[in-house]
């Protein structure tokens, strides 16, 4: 933590976020969950402990949608920033479809944070598919990780399931098990789950094998109760209502107006997106079955925004496609608005206070609500509420005892609560009396910034405390790599070791002193477990990368932290099974052992014959494989995927850890090498050389040492001069 107070990096990946003017209601990904993270966001950067909060979502540049979510930064206040990243392209995805993509994304925000040239304090996900890319981001940076689900993969299966769609279907439209899975990974590793209720705890959280591992804390989000003031302050005379505020009331009036026959009657009201759970069917039903109820009252269903019903996700469209049947079945018109859009910075406010001021009730019907900020915003208004049994409205009304908790299957329970406090006007102003008090003391956004901030501090400490008893922290390799400018990657047989042992005694000292400024790597043709091994039986300092089996994998300090990004990228196109089966006949290459195959590596034994690669070539070409074919020490043959090799990783770690190419030192000594030799990084090519990188004397950024093995090494770092050159540079304090 800086002296100015904890950095804090919040997720929110779907990418329709932005400051002002939310489109809550446009779509699935548009509910209370944006609000929150904005509102949570506001209210930390206000608080004096706080030094910076980044909330990060995805960049979209789609002209279906607004420019604003196509700007890389937006300032929302002096310490409150929205970053946008971009991964899958620009155009806009549902979040469903987000997860081939979401290690771009957490290698594009590595980039981020090392040209920002500061390591986060907490990274806190919201969503499972920001939950995944905070755990990346902790385990690499060795920092905490927050999380909250807002709704959970299993309960939503459940429900679903219950409704008659099909397991195949769910995985296929929405990735379901795919998503439950992450989140019980997600539950193995964060540090802290933050929930609304103590219902989503013990209930929603209890579904998962892994829902008891993670320390939770019920923190209750706030509301901006300066913006839902009760209705009541517009009537005196001391609080003068703003032009904007008052433009917006007459609107929401106006509109209204357009659908009732009778105006003035108190408004049953309902806020929400036209999604299966929110159960607006059973409102609509309740209302239509209850004649009393409309004799009495006019029902408002605002159910997000719509253009046109044919143009929405299927999803959406069947809900809005039935709303509008119930509509025309009870006969409801002049009875019901269904309006087709709403500002929710200006109109929902007012929306409420004139619901408030005609006497009537907020109704969340939902079938399961996780916490329900409509309910808190309703309120804080003065208007009372009837709520779904299920979920976080049980503490809102627990707190606030401002309405009815009912059975939301069971419509006559719905309409008889929302009659029972319009006709009794004593009941009405004791529930609107007690909400406009009971949410200023119980849900407001400073006291839920506070309690957040307590316990992320808490949290912090935890971690720089474990940081000093342990002499090097497996989890510390992110800082170090951001803070890096210069790196060491040698090839291990026959470059690294091989030679005197006094030579490379004299290497990994000189390693150990220029630590500070020089990162070191191995890249060899070994799989992960036999490089570790031969590194460890030789004495050879823990790498801070190692590049295994030719390239196909990259691991991470100590920990071996695995490179998801790398694996995520070279994957595209490879069919292994495919290439085992075209290449089973050929009889003059055999298998190696089962130890050192790997999912991105196929492994051969292959002695010098003409033309013996050439048809392994034209066979793979014919049939439209994409690989690499590597031919090394005239003995062994690794087939790649096209995207990898050792050379291309070292591109990649540059690309993502932001050291310039030409700040590599390679070092190596056969034709496996030859590809990381070449091009922009400083290249040395030990004196015990073999004959295939004989043509690379031309070379340009190649050196020839005349020493062997590590003592070449040596030699090649003084004729570079690079670790003087990494020491002028030296490595970021952060």
């Amino acid at each position: 933590m800086s002296e100015n107070g904890l950095y804090i990096q919040m997720f929110s990946v779907h990418g329709l976020v932005r400051s002002e003017n939310m489109e809550l209601g446009y779509d699935s990904d548009t509910g209370g969950q944006v609000k929150y993270v904005i509102e949570l966001g506001k209210a930390l950067s206000e608080n004096e402990n706080v030094g910076r909060v980044d909330l990060f979502t995805r960049l979209i540049s789609d002209k279906s949608y607004s420019d604003d979510y196509g700007k890389a930064v937006e300032q929302v206040t002096d310490k409150f920033r929205i970053v946008r990243i971009q991964c899958g392209g620009r155009k806009y995805m549902r979040k469903e479809l987000l997860w081939p993509y979401l290690d771009e994304y957490v290698d594009k925000t590595i980039k981020f944070i090392k040209r920002e040239k500061s390591v986060p304090d907490i990274v806190h996900g919201h969503y499972p598919d920001a939950g995944y890319v905070a755990k990346e981001l902790a385990r690499i940076f060795g920092i905490p990780f927050v999380y909250t689900g807002h709704s959970l993969g299993r309960s939503k299966k459940e429900r679903l399931l219950n409704e008659g769609f099909e397991p195949a279907e769910l995985n296929k439209q929405i990735k379901l098990d795919h998503r439950i899975e992450m989140e019980e990974q997600i539950l193995k590793y964060t540090d802290m789950v933050i929930t609304s209720t103590r219902q989503e705890k013990e209930d929603q959280y209890g579904k998962y094998r892994n829902g008891r591992l993670p320390e939770f804390r019920v923190i209750p989000p706030g509301i901006d109760i300066e913006k839902f003031q009760p209705f009541y302050y517009d009537r005196l005379e001391d609080e003068h209502p703003t032009e904007e505020a008052m433009f917006a009331k007459a609107s929401v009036i106006k509109e209204l107006k357009r659908f009732f026959q009778n105006p003035d009657k108190p408004v049953v009201l309902a806020l929400c997106r036209p999604d299966k759970r929110k159960n607006i069917e059973g409102l609509i039903q309740a209302y239509g079955e209850d004649y009393e109820l409309q004799a009495i009252a006019n029902l408002a269903v605002f159910a997000g925004i719509r253009k046109d019903i044919a143009l929405k996700e299927e999803t959406e469209r069947d809900v809005l496609t039935r709303m509008l049947l119930l509509m025309d079945k009870y006969d409801l018109y002049g009875k019901m608005a269904v309006p087709k859009t709403h500002d929710f910075e200006n109109e929902v406010p007012e929306l409420y206070k004139v619901a408030a001021e005609r006497g009537g009730v907020f109704v969340n019907p939902a079938l399961t609500e996780p916490f329900g900020i409509t309910l808190l915003e309703a309120s804080a208004t003065g208007l009372p509420i009837v709520a779904t049994n299920d979920g976080g409205p049980m503490d809102i009304i627990e707190n606030c005892k401002n309405g009815y908790l009912v059975d939301p299957l069971d419509t006559k329970a719905i309409s008889a609560a929302v009659r029972d406090i319009i006709v009794h006007e004593d009941k009405w102003a004791e529930y609107s009396k007690n909400g406009v008090i009971n949410t200023r003391k119980y849900y407001t956004w400073q006291s839920h910034a506070q309690t957040y901030l307590e316990e992320m501090r808490k949290l912090h400490g935890r971690y720089e405390r474990s940081d000093i008893t342990v002499k090097e922290p497996e989890s510390s390799i992110g800082k170090r790599l951001a803070g890096l400018d210069y790196m060491l990657i040698t090839d291990i047989d026959n470059t690294l070791l091989g030679g005197s042992s006094r030579d490379l005694e004299e290497l990994m000292a000189l390693l150990k002193e220029n630590s500070g400024s020089v990162g070191f790597g191995v890249a060899t043709g070994r799989v992960l477990e036999s490089a570790v091994r031969v590194l460890k039986e030789n004495s050879v300092i823990t790498p801070d990368v190692i590049i295994s089996s030719v390239g196909s994998e990259i691991s991470y300090g100590p920990s071996l932290h695995r490179e998801k990004g790398w694996e995520s990228h070279i994957s595209k196109n490879w069919n292994r099974d495919r290439i085992v089966s075209l290449l089973q006949e050929v009889e003059y290459i055999e298998l190696q052992e089962k130890e050192v195959q790997r999912p991105c590596k196929i492994s051969y034994n292959m002695s010098p014959g003409k033309d013996r690669l050439a048809k392994i070539h034209n066979i793979l070409t014919r049939n439209r494989c994409h690989y690499t074919l590597i031919y090394s020490h005239e003995a062994y043959l690794d087939i790649l995927p096209y995207r990898a090799s050792k050379g291309k990783a070292i591109r990649y770690l540059s690309y993502k850890w932001e050291i310039p190419l030409k700040n590599f030192l390679v070092c190596g000594d056969s034709g496996n090498d030859e590809e990381m030799l070449r091009g922009e990084p400083s290249a040395v090519v030990v004196g015990n050389y073999s004959s295939e990188l004989e043509k690379m004397k031309s070379a340009k950024n190649v050196f020839f040492a005349e020493r062997e093995f590590a003592g070449g090494m040596i030699e090649g770092l003084n004729h570079y001069r690079f670790l003087e050159k990494a020491k002028g540079k030296g490595i970021n304090d952060n």
